[in-house]
């Protein structure tokens, strides 16, 4: 049985190109990076080629891109710092955010009375910019606000250009979460005035435990990994020379192929929602995922009219590898904060949500397969609903 793979944001397959460009370095390039013979300066400058085509694609000095492991710990980097070097007494943030920032939030607000502010986003998933200039107007205390550019699960977009200038006005430092935006959008930070920004590159076809940090020249921001000067201090340990690599070629093909594969996911989400549409009477769109100039265009959150607790387990048993969530939530007994936000009490009861997530890979074959499952499924229940009523 052919896999039919529509879990893209959570992980991406990684391009051949990416594969072979880390083999390369792997069998040749071996070296320690911070040695000083020719070995290790030949895995230096490897590095350095990918912080460079990294800061050209965002339009920002190459001495602001730092390396780690992936956003989850850019992420934490950017907001721990913010607190015990930077003197950020307040965080404004959302309950939409994905968990390494929700829980890093909390552990600072619990070990360092940090006050934490929440943007309550109203029932399609939006943040009321209005809301965070009057939550900026309040308090003299150094502000750091933190919210991501496109949700994970439902797909929305942040106007991040628009909410970085509003915390400009109020002297507040900006971090978004950039992990599913950089390398699908054309993002500009030369004209945004955005402090910090994290990135994964396995959510654009590169390697898993590899990403970097976007961090402001002159912002003040020191390293939480300490024991050596790697990564401007900012980040002490060898680097993960075959990843960074594979973090570069992967942004490499995708800036090269950014329109191209825009239009033709695009084409794909568009087409799975009016299949949705036709075929699954009573089916809904969560947030804005189904309206095109408001959600990235590789995410489509949906809520099925019937509750099923195993539905990604039956997809599964037929091939078909998805989400009813984030992949961080997986196996949770309840809904993620996310869907507790932007579904009614009724909703969540008698509906089930879904996430399906495309790439360039992703067939309209593979979607018809998908919705001609789901129609079984649908049926399926159908029956067995009608004969619990009819008993």
């Amino acid at each position: 049985m052919d896999k039919i793979y529509l879990d893209n944001a959570a992980t991406t397959a990684l391009s051949p190109e990416v594969i072979d460009a880390m083999v390369d370095v792997m069998k040749i390039s071996y070296g320690n990076p911070s040695s000083t013979h020719s070995i290790g300066q030949e895995a230096k400058t490897l590095i350095e080629k990918v912080r460079r085509e990294a800061a050209t694609y965002l339009k920002v000095s190459p001495s602001e891109i730092i390396f780690t492991s992936c956003g989850t710990e850019s992420n934490n980097m950017i907001l721990k710092s913010a607190v015990h070097h930077l003197g950020v007494q307040r965080i404004i943030t959302s309950p939409l955010e994905h968990k390494c920032v929700a829980e890093s939030v909390q552990e600072l607000k619990k070990l360092f009375g940090v006050e934490v502010v929440y943007l309550r986003p109203n029932k399609k998933g939006d943040i009321d910019l209005n809301d965070l200039e009057e939550a900026l107007k309040k308090l003299e205390k150094k502000t750091l606000v933190s919210l991501m550019h496109v949700n994970n699960e439902i797909g929305n977009l942040l106007d991040i250009e628009k909410t970085a200038d509003i915390c400009k006005k109020y002297d507040a430092l900006f971090h978004s979460d950039t992990v599913q935006t950089i390398g699908h959008l054309d993002l500009d930070f030369s004209k945004i005035n955005i402090d910090f920004a994290s990135c994964s590159a396995h959510k654009f076809h590169g390697p898993k435990g590899s990403g970097f940090a976007f961090v402001r020249k002159a912002s003040g921001l020191k390293g939480i990994i300490t024991g050596g000067p790697q990564e401007r201090s900012l980040r002490a340990g060898t680097e993960n020379v075959v990843g960074i690599v594979g973090l570069g070629k992967a942004l490499e093909i995708s800036i090269e192929n950014l329109e191209t594969y825009k239009n033709q996911i695009q084409e794909i989400k568009n087409y799975t929602i009016s299949q949705l549409k036709e075929n699954i009477p009573g089916i809904k769109f969560n947030g804005r995922s189904d309206q095109e100039s408001e959600s990235l265009y590789t995410v489509l959150s949906t809520l099925l009219p019937y509750k099923d607790a195993m539905i990604g387990l039956k997809l599964d048993m037929e091939g078909i590898a998805l989400s009813q969530g984030s992949a961080c939530s997986s196996g949770a007994a309840r809904p993620s904060m996310v869907m507790m936000m932007v579904l009614e009490e009724h909703d969540m009861e008698n509906g089930t949500p879904l996430r399906i997530s495309f790439s360039h890979n992703t067939t309209k074959a593979e979607i018809d397969r998908f919705v001609e499952i789901l129609i079984s499924i649908t049926k399926t229940h159908e029956i067995e609903n009608a004969n619990s009523q009819y008993r």
